[in-house]
Formats: structure tokens, C-alpha cells, sequence
């Protein structure tokens, strides 16, 4: 099992404002990259001998154990503890929010799935918050959850969107199934994975149907002066925003569109809006609550053991048909609905 440094704000966004004539839009970036690239370094360094190292997981519980710490605007982790489970709500919003947002989390994957946490034997569920000055992003770095508080310009509070800490746990889950490379098609999918549970997450603590969800990724993460609803769109890939300084939104719908680029781990934030689009088409043709038989057929693949770490994009589409007639039967409304999805983004299934 290898973990890896995931954020849920790309490289090719801070990039673009990095690039910025104004030093308050710009200086947050550029530390937020230099920061993300020392992590992302230590990170390969330390995985091995800290998986080796670490305690041996809590038994199962219908239960979550949280544990908020709060860094204090240092980068050391964990940082001070702040609140751990059971305990009450304290004065600290960002606080609150992280700790909810894990609980929401744990709730989804247990109640829906079967799931015993991120790692399904009761994994501690550890968050810090208020990490560094000015941090523009999130991240899962194998062990914990990392809260940036933002910039105020471009990004305000990391733990505004749930689906954005549901998106980072769910590499977790990754993690200890798939475990998909961190890079092309494997890459994509794994960060698709990612905004699809963060998605669900976010649905099933509202009770939303597939047709009342906006399926944004990072919705209210955006500042109000900024041009754009979200980070990303199932939806409508390419449509999350359009914006003076951060650009436009690349991420394809379809694979006629599929981006070729070494940056990002060769794109994986920008083409994961291909199983993106196929599960929001799949999801919404089935109707009613996306987390039962589009979101289960997802899971079945992630975690049933089939699915190859270096999986590519006509690998898990395939599976996802076989999981769909596996589980709800041969030519089913559920196994058309996930081909044809796949078919309309234009990933082979045959």
C-alpha cells in the first residue's frame, strides 16, 4: 500500500495565480505551491517507514473516533488538540465544521456501505485546521486530514464545502482498496473517485435526489469576487468557473477532449472530469438518491478487489458494468445506464 500526497486544489490553479499582477492574490499561491511541493517531497520519503510504523487500527464501531488539532497557523502535525469525539462544539467554527465533516464522512461509508471508516476497521479519524498563513488548499497525506483557512481573496475556509473533506478522505479509502497510481488515467480515477464519495457525501447529509444535487465539487470555497460557482462540475466539466485571474476551468467532459500533459501527475485533476460526467450521467439516469445503485456499483469496483492500481479509464468502465449485472442483474435498467454513460463520455466498455 503507498500513500500519497493528495490536495483537492490543483497544481495548474495555483499556478494561474501565482501568476497574478496583484501580490494578494499571487504571494498566497506561491507559498501555497512551495508548501505543497515540500509536502508532496517529504511525503515519498516518509511513507514507507511511517505505514510500517503505525499503530494498529481501532476495532470496528457504529461509532467514529475524531480528533480535531488546531496548528495554530504553524505547519507541525498534528498540532494542539482541540476537540476529540463526543465532545462538545466549542467557539471555533472551522473547528466544528472539520469535525461534522468527518462524522458526515464515517456516516456515509458505514451506514450506506458497510464501511468501518477510511481503512474498514475503525480507523482513528484525525483533522488539523488552520494550517500555515493564508494556506490555499486541503490535503490527505496518508495519515490525517489538513485544513488550509484560505486567503480570503481566492479561497476562504477549506472546511466550508463538506464535499471537499469528504473528497480527501475518500483517497484515504483509495488508499487501503484500490490504491490507484497517483498519475494518468490511474491518477484521474483516483481523484474521480474522490469528488464522486465527496459528492455522495454531500447528498446524503442533505437528502438531496440525483436531480436536486448541483454535483459542484467546492461549491462556497470560492471568494465572492471571484468568477465561478466551484473547483470542478460533474455536471459540466469546464464549467466550474471562468475568471480573470484563475482562467478557465480545463477539465474535459469526454475523452475527444482528454488532456495530454506531464504537469499535475500528467492531469490528473483535469481528465478525472471524464468519470466524472459518466457517473454523473449514470447516477442521474437511474434517479433517486445517486449513493444507492450508481454510488454502490462505484464502490463494488473500488473496493472488490479486481481493480488494478494502474487501472485505466475502459478497466474501471468495464467493471462498472460487470458490477452493475453482478449486483442488479443482466440487462438491467442499472447495467444500461452505467454503459451508456460510459458510452457518452466515449470510454469502451467491450
Amino acid at each position: 500500500m503507498t500513500a500519497v500526497f493528495c490536495t483537492v486544489v490543483p497544481p495548474h490553479l495555483l499556478d494561474k495565480l501565482a501568476q497574478a499582477d496583484d501580490p494578494a492574490l499571487a504571494e498566497p499561491a506561491r507559498r501555497t505551491l512551495v508548501r505543497d511541493s515540500e509536502l508532496r517531497g517529504r511525503r515519498r520519503v516518509t511513507t514507507e517507514f511511517r505505514l510500517a510504523a503505525a499503530p494498529a487500527a481501532k476495532a470496528p464501531s457504529e461509532q467514529p473516533l475524531r480528533t480535531i488539532y488546531d496548528a495554530e497557523h504553524k505547519t507541525e502535525l498534528p498540532g494542539t488538540k482541540v476537540r476529540g469525539e463526543g465532545e462538545d462544539p466549542g467557539r471555533d467554527a472551522t473547528v466544528n465544521r472539520a469535525y461534522s465533516g468527518l462524522g458526515a464522512t464515517f456516516d456515509l461509508f458505514l451506514k450506506v456501505y458497510g464501511r468501518h471508516s477510511i481503512d474498514g476497521d475503525g480507523l482513528p479519524l484525525d483533522a488539523t485546521v488552520h494550517y500555515d498563513e493564508n494556506y490555499g488548499n486541503a490535503f490527505w497525506n496518508g495519515e490525517q486530514m489538513v485544513f488550509g483557512d484560505g486567503d480570503g481573496e481566492v479561497f476562504l475556509d477549506f472546511t466550508l464545502p463538506i464535499d471537499v473533506i469528504g473528497h480527501e478522505l475518500t483517497h484515504g479509502v483509495t488508499q487501503y482498496t484500490a490504491n490507484l497510481t497517483y498519475y494518468g488515467q490511474p491518477g484521474a480515477l483516483n481523484e474521480s473517485m474522490s469528488d464522486v464519495f465527496g459528492s455522495l457525501i454531500k447528498q446524503y447529509t442533505l437528502g438531496q435526489t440525483a436531480s436536486e444535487a448541483d454535483w459542484l465539487i467546492g461549491a462556497g470555497l470560492l471568494a465572492p469576487g471571484v468568477t465561478g460557482r466551484a473547483l470542478r462540475s460533474m455536471k459540466e466539466p469546464g464549467s466550474a468557473y471562468d475568471d480573470d485571474v484563475l482562467g478557465k476551468d480545463p477539465q474535459p467532459a469526454t475523452m475527444d477532449e482528454y488532456v495530454r500533459t506531464g504537469r499535475d501527475n500528467g492531469g490528473v485533476h483535469i481528465n478525472s472530469g471524464i468519470p466524472n460526467h459518466a457517473f454523473y450521467l449514470a447516477a442521474t439516469a437511474l434517479g433517486g438518491h445517486a449513493w444507492e445503485r450508481a454510488g454502490q456499483i462505484w464502490y463494488d469496483v473500488l473496493t472488490g478487489g479486481e481493480l488494478s492500481e494502474r487501472a485505466f479509464f475502459t478497466d474501471f468502465a468495464k467493471l462498472t458494468v460487470k458490477a452493475a449485472r453482478e449486483r442488479y442483474g443482466d440487462g438491467g435498467d442499472e447495467q444500461e445506464a452505467v454503459r451508456k454513460a460510459w458510452e457518452q463520455v466515449g470510454v469502451r466498455t467491450l
